[in-house]
């Protein structure tokens, strides 16, 4: 076997497959109970600073429940760590930053990215991994997108309304651009460093974009966004592009550069491949919160997911986002073998 052959890879070219991949945002840690004894003893961010561990976090879903691919542990915010930015995670809070950024003078203080340099242990995670993972299941490596970790810097950390930074976006275009532009390449230098670690996939993160109209995505992040993919295509390996809220925008992404789109819940799944088109693949798109409810439902929702895929090539089984840590374990694996049996039997 090569990683080429694995079910994840062919279903991630448009390969025709016996049934879609299945990987889980967020399968490793939260829901895990050997996951939550180790955070007893680390934070996110140091389990991520020990390859070690972070390779064991890593490793934990992809053993518990055969999921076809491994994504890196990590955080959306380690481009700005590495590069200096003080914050924090807070649990049940999320990313804080000590200092945000209202002013051109903020921007300037931002260096560039030397991942080799500033995040060597998330390398290392990587090449450790791709010598315990070998052929046999790909692993996924990510960033945040520049404007999720922008809206994190302006704001100082999770936000509603996002007011201080569209403000910014519509009053101060110039710094708005000059941020856009750094973590951008941030961005850019983390993940080619992350294919060069060895990963197989990589996926650009946007959480917090589907806060924007489609107007406002065209203007002021699309931009950056193409700049991203357009220097990641000569590394000739899927690239994924997830949104949270993007109904409205799907159709300005799939011109953005990645060959897979990534669909949350609120959409169905085969209209969003019809907007994205055939010639990319899909992700998705099971409501995380289907998880929290009866066998039946778990079953009869999976089963709507894969009625729209409709066996075509390119689908790879998620959920519209990551699993929640109320998810109860037997319905994960509820979930899985009802993809895994039904397509194993034939599909419909």
């Amino acid at each position: 076997m090569t990683i080429e052959s694995t079910l994840f890879m062919r279903a991630a070219r448009r390969q025709p497959t016996e049934r879609p991949p299945v990987w889980f945002m967020r399968q490793a840690g939260r829901v895990l109970p050997e996951y939550r004894a180790i955070r007893e003893k680390y934070s996110l961010l140091e389990i991520s600073r020990h390859p070690d561990v972070c390779t064991e976090v890593t490793l934990q879903p992809v053993r518990r429940f055969a999921m076809d691919a491994a994504i890196l542990f990590a955080d959306i915010m380690h481009p700005l760590v590495g590069a200096g930015v003080p914050l924090d995670i807070v649990d049940g809070v999320g990313p804080v930053i000590e200092t945000p950024v209202r002013a051109a003078r903020d921007v300037e203080i931002l260096r560039p990215l030397d991942p080799e340099a500033d995040l060597p242990y998330v390398l290392e995670t990587i090449r450790m991994l791709k010598r315990e993972l070998g052929d046999a299941t790909p692993l996924i490596g990510f960033a945040g997108a520049p404007f999720t970790l922008a809206a994190y810097l302006i704001e100082g950390r999770a936000s509603r309304e996002f007011l201080r930074t569209k403000t910014m976006m519509y009053e101060a275009p110039d710094t708005w651009h000059e941020l856009m532009t750094r973590l951008a390449d941030m961005v850019i230098a983390f993940m080619r460093a992350q294919r060069a670690a060895g990963v197989d996939v990589l996926q650009l993160f946007d959480s917090w974009v589907g806060a924007l109209s489609r107007n406002d995505y065209v203007r002021y992040v699309q931009p950056y966004t193409r700049r991203i993919f357009a220097a990641l295509a000569p590394l000739d390996m899927p690239l994924i592009h997830f949104g949270v809220n993007t109904a409205t925008l799907l159709d300005a992404m799939a011109t953005d550069g990645a060959s897979i789109i990534g669909a949350d819940w609120r959409i169905p799944l085969d209209r969003a491949w019809t907007i994205v088109g055939q010639d990319k693949g899909i992700q998705g798109n099971l409501d995380p919160t289907v998880l929290l409810g009866p066998p039946e439902v778990i079953a009869r929702e999976v089963g709507d997911v894969l009625d729209r895929a409709d066996g075509r090539p390119g689908h790879i089984f998620n959920l519209g986002h990551g699993l929640l840590p109320q998810t109860p374990i037997p319905a994960i694996e509820h979930a899985l073998a009802t993809v895994r049996e039904r397509h194993h039997a034939g599909g419909r």
